[in-house]
């Protein structure tokens, strides 16, 4: 729940920077005449709605575990960020569609100056708004937040591009104006496509990472009684790693004894890595031909 509060305190001050931001860049868009910024504004005011989403997968992932969902809500959070992704790529679709769409009419305006300012302005803020938000990100290991920071980024990157376009239009290049909301769309798309990529993996209980399997590894042959093991399977829940784990210990001993080796080993795991959010603990005899 704390991770929740921290979450929402980020997406409320992002919401409101961002309605403040999105009017300005439409305003000067259409005060400057500049298509390119017209567009990076909408691109703003959609971040509005992704920061919404963030708020509602944190909120609903970070529910204990109940009857329905015996497992916890973690995987709520790949499920939020993939939407996060969607509507990330539909947003460049439609500065790349805008963009074509003005180059084919062939109605292009020379931007004012009012438009120059407002795309630094945003660049600023906006490269600003990805690292705070980055930064809480990785600290509550939220995707669905990491998701919204490089919508944030994304939109840095598109006012560079109208920041550009806007230049060369107002030194006598009109056509840069359109071409740039065109360029900078396409790299708004490859974020929305990476950041589906990542959230799918979040949903298909992909194995945790070498590291993290090598770290667990470590932990259970700290343990003195455990003689080997004789499996281990690791899964990614949401934000969180669940492990399965089969270790052999010497077949003479009681099973007080063994299940106290067992608690061990678990407690091990669930207090030295704080992603473990879950680890059981099988335990086996040692094979009488197996070495120490």
């Amino acid at each position: 729940m704390e991770d929740y509060k921290l979450g929402l305190k980020v997406s409320i001050k992002t919401i409101i920077i961002n309605v403040v931001l999105s009017g300005v860049k439409i305003a000067a868009g259409i005060i400057g005449k500049s298509n390119a910024m017209l567009a990076d504004g909408i691109h703003t005011l959609s971040d509005v709605l992704t920061t919404f989403v963030v708020i509602a997968g944190l909120k609903i992932s970070s529910k204990e575990a109940d009857k329905k969902h015996p497992y916890g809500h973690e995987k709520y959070e790949p499920v939020f960020a993939k939407l996060l992704s969607i509507l990330l790529g539909a947003t460049g679709i439609f500065i790349g569609y805008k963009g074509i769409m003005i180059l084919k009419s062939g109605d292009i305006q020379i931007p004012g100056r009012i438009a120059l300012i407002a795309a630094l302005i945003s660049i600023v803020t906006k490269e600003g708004m990805y690292w705070y938000t980055v930064k809480i990100a990785k600290k509550i290991k939220s995707l669905s937040m990491e998701a919204d920071a490089w919508h944030h980024r994304s939109d840095a990157l598109s006012s560079i591009g109208t920041f550009v376009g806007i230049l060369g239009a107002r030194m006598g290049f009109e056509i840069l104006d359109p071409i740039a909301a065109i360029i900078v769309s396409v790299f708004i798309i490859k974020v929305g496509v990476d950041l589906y990529i990542k959230s799918v993996k979040g949903l298909v209980d992909e194995a945790a990472d070498d590291e993290t399997i090598d770290r667990i590894r470590e932990l259970i042959f700290s343990v003195e009684e455990v003689k080997d093991i004789k499996n281990m399977k690791t899964r990614i829940f949401g934000n969180k790693i669940y492990v399965d784990i089969e270790i052999y210990v010497d077949g003479n001993i009681s099973v007080k004894k063994g299940h106290e080796i067992a608690e061990k080993v678990h407690d091990l795991i669930e207090g030295k890595l704080e992603d473990v959010k879950h680890c059981m603990i099988h335990v086996e005899p040692e094979l009488p031909n197996k070495e120490g």
